[in-house]
């Protein structure tokens, strides 16, 4: 394809994804942008797959032959750290919305230019890659570790307890609530969040920074209808409270 930008990336991804030409078309794009791609055409292998492989990152169609898309991100989330980029073809919010709860980072709607797709590939691979590094530098010097009154995020083992209960948190809720609470009684806009989160601009439509924090809120002890730990900041954001 012309104009192909040629790395020294070595990441591994896993295309799952049942139209068999698409699939390849895109692998062909990817692979010679420098990545290593591998396919699985049916939903009810996927699982499996990702689980024994590991992939750097999984990009994980909505519709697929045998389990569908959200049934296979909500099996795998235990066991697989990395990020999942969701892929529909609808253009209904309840899809996204519904992606984003079973543990998908990002979604991009069908039918998707390559180079899109390969964009949002590096920038999420590379934001893990920051993550990963920043909480290894906290293990060689000292855990981060913010606390809030019942409320202890801790950056270095990537986890937070309420009342020293664990909290379940998906890797990108554990990263917007990392974010919001080291920047306390700052608004964030949803500019700054996406850009931070996402390694790209965001398009003024994107909603995911707004579920995740509706998901969040509720597993802190905040009140969903009354936030005090995470307010909306009309027009403005979003403020992580200090003292909630």
């Amino acid at each position: 394809m012309d104009g192909v930008e040629h790395t020294n990336e070595s990441w591994r991804i896993l295309i799952v994804e049942d139209d068999e030409r698409l699939a390849d078309l895109t692998r062909e794009y990817l692979e010679s942008n420098g990545l290593t791609v591998s396919l699985e055409t049916h939903g009810g292998a996927a699982v499996e797959r990702i689980r024994k492989e590991q992939p750097d990152l999984v990009v994980l169609d909505l519709m697929l032959p045998g389990e569908d898309g959200l049934s296979i991100c909500r099996r795998v989330r235990p066991d697989y750290s990395g990020p999942i980029i969701m892929l529909t073809a609808r253009t209904d919010d309840l899809d996204q919305v519904l992606g984003l709860e079973m543990g998908a980072d990002d979604y991009i709607g069908k039918p998707v230019q390559p180079r899109v797709l390969l964009a949002r590939i590096r920038a999420m691979l590379r934001r893990t890659e920051t993550n990963q590094a920043s909480s290894q530098e906290a293990d060689d010097e000292e855990a981060v570790r913010l606390q809030f009154n019942d409320l202890i995020v801790d950056r270095s083992m990537r986890e937070a307890w309420l009342n020293d209960d664990s909290i379940d948190l998906t890797s990108a809720e554990f990263d917007l609530l990392w974010l919001l609470a080291s920047n306390a009684g700052r608004v964030l806009s949803r500019e700054e969040i996406f850009t931070a989160l996402r390694g790209i601009e965001y398009d003024g439509q994107d909603r995911s920074i707004d579920v995740r924090v509706s998901r969040i809120r509720p597993k802190i002890g905040d009140d969903p209808i009354h936030p005090r730990r995470i307010k909306t900041v009309r027009s403005k954001g979003y403020l992580f409270v200090k003292e909630a």
